[in-house]
């Protein structure tokens, strides 16, 4: 037997096929399904996002159970694992994640199907459980009240200084966004942490020539 034989033969002995039996490999997929069930339901609690995006949310579904096939394919054939490192190099995905928490659970989902797929399912289930409980315990804690946006329109421009007073008056902290003034009319847009939103509004209305006062939520970052 030449060397050339005997590195071949090694070599194959070393990455020889591991056969997977049907019962493994659905208790695999099952625990998988699962998992990425309980991400799917968990996503959908605690979106924070204005408008839920159920196609996302699917695809978590299915990101888990397809890396977890993956997986078992590549464990199976030492051949098939480069021909499938090959076919997914061509792969681009071009949709921009724009919320990091869609990013945490989309690395959750494919994480699980690695870990599955690799016969570690107690791994997953124990850090799901666990980053369940950082998230959930997180999104619990009272960091700091979110910041409103009062829109105010008036008659005159020249009433700016006592909406400022009254502003000052009811919120802890200010900052004018947006002030746009016209020859007989001034729109300003201040966001502000008040403390009682009703006070505000009504003592702003009674104010000579204000037209209108609006307080509106929004999902901004705290920037003071």
């Amino acid at each position: 037997m030449s060397f050339a034989d005997i590195f071949k033969k090694s070599f194959l002995e070393g990455y020889a096929s591991s056969a997977l039996s049907v019962r493994s490999i659905v208790i695999c997929i099952a625990v998988t399904t699962l998992i990425a069930a309980y991400i799917f339901i968990l996503y959908r609690i605690i979106n924070r996002n204005s408008f839920y995006n159920k196609n996302f949310n699917l695809s978590l579904l299915a990101l888990a159970v397809i890396t977890a096939a993956i997986i078992l394919t590549i464990q199976s054939s030492i051949i098939i694992s480069l021909g499938m490192v090959g076919a997914l190099s061509i792969v681009r995905f071009r949709t921009a994640i724009k919320d990091p928490m869609d990013l945490v659970f989309l690395f959750w989902s494919i994480s699980v199907g690695i870990v599955c797929g690799a016969g570690f399912a107690v791994i997953a289930v124990i850090a799901s459980v666990v980053l369940t409980c950082i998230l959930l315990l997180a999104n619990r804690l009272p960091i700091a009240k979110a910041p409103q946006i009062l829109l105010v329109n008036s008659g005159t421009f020249e009433n700016e200084e006592a909406i400022m007073e009254i502003v000052e008056k009811h919120c802890t902290l200010h900052k004018v966004k947006a002030r746009n003034l016209t020859a007989d009319h001034l729109d300003m847009a201040i966001e502000v942490r008040v403390k009682e939103e009703g006070a505000l509004v009504k003592e702003l209305m009674k104010l000579e020539n204000i037209t209108s006062a609006s307080l509106i939520a929004h999902d901004g970052e705290v920037t003071f």
